[in-house]
């Protein structure tokens, strides 16, 4: 019986991260226009974003950033969790004057979603 118990909370544990992983994914596609969370994919409007936590905003060298992310830069602000949620919440509000246009998103479920799969390990 404790041997059930056991297998069904591993099942239900990989069941909860697969969904939220597929959540993430799902909330990472309007991103894939201009964005790639491949190290090394260039060619597209915006940096990649494959291993963001840790970097300086506006850090990327192969990127041309908007004046207001090459000033956070030089301010030595950088990518965390926390700075991630704030800035998907309201980017516009975060850095005015930002070249890239989005709206942000305003479902916090949504939001928590992006932020652990663009931080996840193996991004």
């Amino acid at each position: 019986m404790k041997r059930l118990a056991a297998a069904i909370l591993v099942i239900a544990f990989h069941s909860s991260a697969l969904a939220g992983e597929i959540e993430g994914r799902k909330a990472f596609e309007p991103c894939l226009s201009c964005h790639s969370m491949e190290p090394e994919f260039v060619g597209l409007p915006g940096p990649s974003l494959s291993g963001l936590i840790g970097r300086r905003v506006g850090g990327d060298p192969k990127f041309d950033y908007s004046p207001v992310l090459r000033t956070a830069n030089e301010e030595g602000q950088v990518w965390s969790p926390a700075l991630l949620e704030t800035f998907l919440k309201d980017p516009e509000g975060m850095f005015p004057g930002m070249w890239m246009s989005y709206p942000g998103i305003r479902d916090p479920r949504e939001r928590a979603a992006l932020v652990r799969y663009i931080t996840a390990p193996d991004n």
